[in-house]
């Protein structure tokens, strides 16, 4: 007799189906698992064993075969378990097996027969929604599956006697409701940095657009500050992203509690990171960095300290917004809608270009710590500033600054009137100018002719890029949305082109 239970294997965030199938027949005694499973399915054997001993059932003394199919896709994850053990139970007439037909299956057994919690529910459960099933999760990740929708049927056991019991009717486990992660109080606010104006402008024009920013300054000018209050004039994650972000963070084991948050993700990783840490990869390819800041903040601080191969590796997510990680036998991608801030040194001394400091090594230590940087990448950067040092006037100023609601509010509407214009022009899936395509951006950010006298006088003695003359356009379209203007005026163009040129000396020094 062969029972069959419906689990899936994860490919990047979508769910693939796989059919659990257990054959009890006459033979040595013992359960073989086949099917292309790593390390953790070859150990559900030990578990799934123990597992059933504990809760009152026995391996009958025959040979059980656990086929997963379709053979010749890769199962990676401890959360065969349950689906494996619900399989052997079903060919025991432990369980019904025609109960088992309407449902998805995953969860880690413990050697008590108790459901662990696993990663990537939430997909699996949108992924079960899809096939027209219901789930059975652990019982720690019931409010994480409840997002999927409140049509689709929930089992979250906490063991398997309770799961058999509920399918007996003896005992009958409620739906799991779905639950928000409290929102953040007292975040980092823009009025406690004290001066840094033109950074601050900046950085709102960064918020509004969704552009890429890089900020140089010496040490202790307040460039990690400026980046770590960021999120505070972000605006919220609306309904389609938070369900995004929620499912990368959902397959890389984030998710607390199943509780979902509607902040914007920012992520700070330590210069030490590889390149898999980054991009995602490793043995069993995992999301990365850039893909956990998906509609979020990637954050690097000391910028040159990362590895240059780390850095570009950066390239094709912030022109694509997606990871791909190709590996022999098979491709997966992950999402990675980013907005990158960075900061740095000018040199590694810290000092360079500061009145009363000379530099042992002169200006080669400038010019070899920022030709760390390629070039390519930093053309993908629409916004660099310089963060001077703050004065000890501006330390002992008592005027408050303007605090993050304030500006916040700015952003939203800058936002919505990206939003409406992507809209009508039947793009709805475009929230910012960043992500607006060049040909787009030459129509909706057609400048007049004073502006465009300027950006033809300014690509030309600049050498701008095609890339970075679509940037300029963008920032310049942005700052015409923060002031409210219907149209691309010179002085937005001007700008725009002023955060351009204050990254030259990097892309000369690259």
């Amino acid at each position: 007799m062969v029972s069959r239970v419906r689990t899936i294997a994860f490919q990047g965030i979508e769910a693939v189906p796989v059919d659990v199938q257990v054959m009890v027949a006459p033979g040595k005694m013992g359960m073989h698992i086949v099917g292309l499973g790593d390390k953790a399915v070859a150990e559900s054997r030990e578990r799934v064993q123990a597992a059933l001993h504990a809760s009152g059932l026995s391996m009958p003394p025959k040979k059980v075969t656990v086929n997963l199919a379709p053979a010749d896709l890769p199962k990676e994850g401890s959360h065969y378990d349950l689906p494996i053990a619900l399989g052997l139970m079903a060919a025991l007439g432990a369980v019904p097996g025609d109960a088992l037909s309407g449902y998805v299956v995953l969860g880690e057994l413990g050697l008590d027969g108790t459901v662990a919690r696993v990663a990537g529910v939430l997909p699996a459960a949108i992924g079960a929604n899809a096939m027209g099933r219901g789930l059975i999760c652990p019982h720690d990740c019931g409010a994480e599956a409840a997002w999927a929708g409140a049509e689709i049927d929930i089992l979250a056991p906490r063991s398997l006697i309770a799961l058999a019991n509920h399918f007996r009717g003896t005992q009958v486990m409620s739906r799991p409701e779905t639950a928000m992660r409290p929102a953040l109080v007292n975040l980092p606010d823009l009025a406690d940095i004290k001066g840094q104006e033109s950074a601050k402008r900046a950085l709102e024009v960064a918020a509004a657009g969704g552009h890429n920013l890089l900020m140089i300054g010496p040490p202790g000018a307040g460039k990690s500050m400026l980046a770590q209050r960021l999120p505070s004039i972000l605006p919220p994650l609306s309904p389609k992203e938070l369900l995004e972000v929620s499912m990368v963070s959902s397959i890389a084991g984030e998710l607390a509690d199943g509780r979902l948050s509607d902040r914007r993700p920012f992520r700070a990783p330590h210069h030490s990171a590889s390149m898999a840490a980054m991009v995602g990869g490793g043995l069993r390819a995992r999301p990365g960095e850039a893909s956990l800041s998906h509609h979020g903040v990637l954050f690097l601080d000391e910028l040159p300290e990362f590895t240059p191969q780390v850095l570009d590796s950066l390239r094709q997510p912030l022109e694509s917004g997606e990871c791909v990680i190709a590996r022999a036998n098979h491709r997966i991608s992950y999402p990675a809608q980013i907005q990158l801030v960075a900061a740095m040194n000018p040199c590694r001394c810290g000092m360079a270009g500061e009145p009363g400091h000379n530099c042992a090594r002169g200006p080669r230590c400038q010019t070899d710590y920022q030709a760390r940087i390629s070039g390519p990448l930093l053309d993908r950067i629409d916004l660099r500033i310089e963060v001077p040092a703050v004065s000890a006037g501006d330390l002992i100023r008592h005027e408050k600054a303007e605090d993050s609601a304030t500006v916040a509010q700015r952003v939203a509407a800058a936002r919505d009137a990206q939003r409406e214009r992507f809209t009508a022009l039947g793009l709805p899936t475009w929230t910012t100018n960043a992500r607006c395509s060049a040909a787009m951006i030459e129509d909706i950010a057609r400048p007049d002719d004073a502006g465009a006298a300027l950006l033809q006088e300014v690509s030309e003695k600049l050498a701008l890029s095609a890339r970075a003359y679509h940037r300029v356009l963008k920032v310049a379209r942005t700052l015409a949305d923060l002031e409210g203007a219907e149209h691309v005026g010179r002085i937005h163009l001007a700008e725009a082109i002023s955060y351009r040129m204050a990254g030259q000396r990097l892309a000369r020094a690259a």
